[in-house]
């Protein structure tokens, strides 16, 4: 049945009330999992293809890993062909998919703790069967065991019941899944992944899993042992090509590293798209089953990667395949622009004249000719769209920021917990909107500067910045701690140098943190001492509310050239909407110290109290058999 054209007024309102083009244009790694673009399956349909030609291949047993490097310039698409990877491997179900970006790299010093944070991350995702993709390990480790098939759903639902009846449910099950295991080193990595099904524990396993840390009762409570700190970096790449290896014995692991082009640096010199190339050259060595894919820019991999120490090994693993990118020609523009006109009129119930209505077909082809970038394309339909015949309309200068913004704080709703751990990435945040008040007074403190606290190799990681200002006549140096680890040793440390005034040239200690500081510790000491009158310290409560605009604005910045904006407007913007001077973190850095640890914070010491097991004549027959089965084939 072909349905009727819409009238002229019920399109024109559309079109005058919304712009469909009006958002950010940038691929960003939460457009990744989302896939919030629409996808034009023709444009770059042979990398696709190659790629899903290569998993195939793993699955098939005919190849055990496979190298994959996209090239391709700024804008062709690189992000977008990762999205349609994404969305097809969940819709199938037997491959787990981990994807590295801009805002996973970090501190290139240590790119097997941040890639281990980004598998742990990536695995949190939702997969196939509408679970963590972690649940889904748990649950066939689970099946393997007792050559059963339940649902993620059935463990999950009844794990709190199992728990509260048997509390060495885990141990149990782990010790039945390390004998069809052997090959694994680390046991806890077994007790980690079943914790997962605990929907009271699954957010204190992730974080395990990534290597950080948990509170001591948390991790005496789930038989997790906390890690040493003397060489995380080679911890943390066991760890990787363990869950890898895991992993490979039921799926394909899918690994994309995108956004390689960086000026930044390691210890060694060496740029991120030559320690990714390194580091996925020693992984595609150590996995059992799985498809590596770097995606960068034509010049970084001649000038970079192909000029790394042990060049031809490294280009035998990772450049094993090489696809180029496509320049978009006149069809693939119409396509494309049809597509996100189809999902526009679509969601309003209008049926347009012609696919692409408002635009003339003619123009778009001719934009074609010029072989654009998919966002020259996008960014053109945003600029034009109006009713035919009207000029286009005059915008903001910050209204691309605002845009990016706006992406940025609505992604933080689903992605805060990946960074809410991170004290640096935290610290960072309220430094660069710090800055933007140099110069102005803020809970009368005048700010001067904002810099780095200069320490010895010994105090590096614990002081993140110091603030300069003056105060009524007299300078005040504030350095700012942020801590949001849980043992008490880093805690304690933390603020052992936090009350050294002299030490680190201060004349106020704050502490930045989420969590409580036990009282009957080294860290309860130091913290009773920087909040005494003597030293007038302060303790500001860590909110995620709080921490997420400063969040999104601090991934605007560290993706401007992305997003086609400048610092200058950046700052303009944080300015224009107070997001500095108006924040309650920052006025609460500045203003005068209470004396006073805040109230509601974090209880790490809390165990949550293991639910009674529901009366058997509330369930189903089928869950009771479930249950009685388990707990049988358990000896328990």
């Amino acid at each position: 049945m072909i349905s009727s054209l819409s009238s002229s007024s019920d399109l024109n309102k559309a079109i005058t009330s919304h712009n469909p083009f009006d958002r950010s244009l940038v691929v960003r790694s939460h457009d990744i999992w989302n896939q919030s673009f629409p996808d034009v399956p023709s444009i770059n349909a042979h990398a696709s293809n190659a790629i899903f030609q290569a998993i195939e291949q793993i699955r098939a047993g005919k190849r055990s890993v496979i190298g994959i490097t996209i090239k391709a310039e700024k804008g062709l698409g690189k992000s977008h062909l990762m999205s349609r990877i994404r969305c097809r491997l969940q819709y199938e179900g037997d491959s787990f998919f981990v994807y590295m970006s801009e805002v996973d790299y970090g501190d290139l010093n240590k790119i097997h703790s941040k890639f281990l944070n980004t598998l742990t991350s990536s695995l949190k995702q939702t997969g196939n069967q509408g679970v963590m993709q972690w649940q889904e390990m748990a649950t066939t480790l689970v099946n393997e065991v007792y050559k059963s098939s339940y649902t993620p759903q059935d463990l999950i639902k009844r794990f709190p019941g199992v728990l509260a009846q048997h509390p060495k449910i885990v141990d149990a099950l782990t010790a039945k899944v390390l004998k069809l295991k052997p090959n694994i080193e680390n046991p806890y990595l077994i007790q980690a992944i079943l914790w997962t099904l605990s929907s009271d524990k699954v957010s204190f396993a992730i974080n395990w899993l990534a290597g950080r840390d948990l509170a001591q009762s948390q991790a005496d409570a789930m038989g997790l042992p906390n890690t040493s700190q003397d060489d995380k970096e080679a911890e943390a790449f066991q760890t990787i090509c363990q869950i890898l290896d895991l992993i490979g014995d039921y799926r394909t692991v899918v690994t994309c590293f995108d956004e390689l082009e960086s000026l930044n640096c390691n210890e060694q010199g060496f740029t991120r798209a030559q320690i990714v190339a390194l580091f996925a050259k020693d992984i595609y060595s150590k996995i059992k089953r799985g498809v590596l894919i770097l995606a960068m820019f034509d010049e970084t991999w001649t000038q970079q990667v192909k000029v790394v120490p042990q060049a031809d090994s490294v280009i035998d693993r990772i450049g094993e395949r090489k696809i180029d990118l496509k320049h978009l020609n006149s069809n693939d523009v119409v396509t494309l622009v049809s597509h996100w006109l189809k999902e526009f009129y679509d969601t309003k119930n209008l049926t347009p004249p012609y696919p692409i209505y408002p635009f003339d077909e003619g123009e778009l082809r001719e934009l074609g000719k010029e072989k654009p970038i998919v966002r020259r394309v996008l960014q053109w339909c945003a600029d034009n769209w109006n009713l035919p015949g009207d000029p286009p309309q005059p915008q903001d200068p910050l209204h691309k920021v605002e845009i990016a913004f706006n992406k940025e704080l609505a992604a933080l709703d689903n992605t805060i917990e990946n960074y809410f751990e991170d004290s640096n990435i935290i610290a960072n945040a309220i430094r660069l909107c710090l800055l933007t008040l140099k110069g102005k007074t803020v809970e009368r403190v005048k700010l001067d500067e904002v810099e780095e606290v200069i320490v010895k190799s010994v105090d590096k990681g614990y002081l993140n910045f110091r603030i300069i200002g003056q105060e009524e006549g007299r300078v005040v140096k504030i350095v700012v701690a942020v801590v949001q680890e849980s043992t008490t040793k880093f805690v304690s440390a933390a603020l052992k140098r936090l009350i050294d005034y002299k030490m680190f040239d201060m004349t106020r200690g704050c502490l930045v943190r989420a969590k409580d500081v036990k009282p009957n510790t080294k860290g309860g000491e130091h913290l009773n001492k920087l909040l005494s009158k003597e030293l007038g310290g302060e303790f500001v409560k860590l909110n995620i509310e709080d921490i997420k605009p400063l969040l999104a604005i601090l991934f605007v910045k560290q993706s401007c050239k992305d997003y086609e904006v400048t610092e200058k407007e950046i700052y303009q913007f944080i300015d224009h909407k107070k997001i500095a001077i108006d924040n309650y973190l920052i006025r609460e850095i500045l203003s005068d110290p209470s004396g006073q640890i805040p109230s509601g914070l974090i209880d790490e010491e809390y165990i949550a109290e293991t639910r009674s097991i529901p009366n058997h004549q509330n369930l189903t027959k089928e869950v009771d058999t479930m249950l009685d089965n388990l707990l049988i084939k358990l000896g328990l």
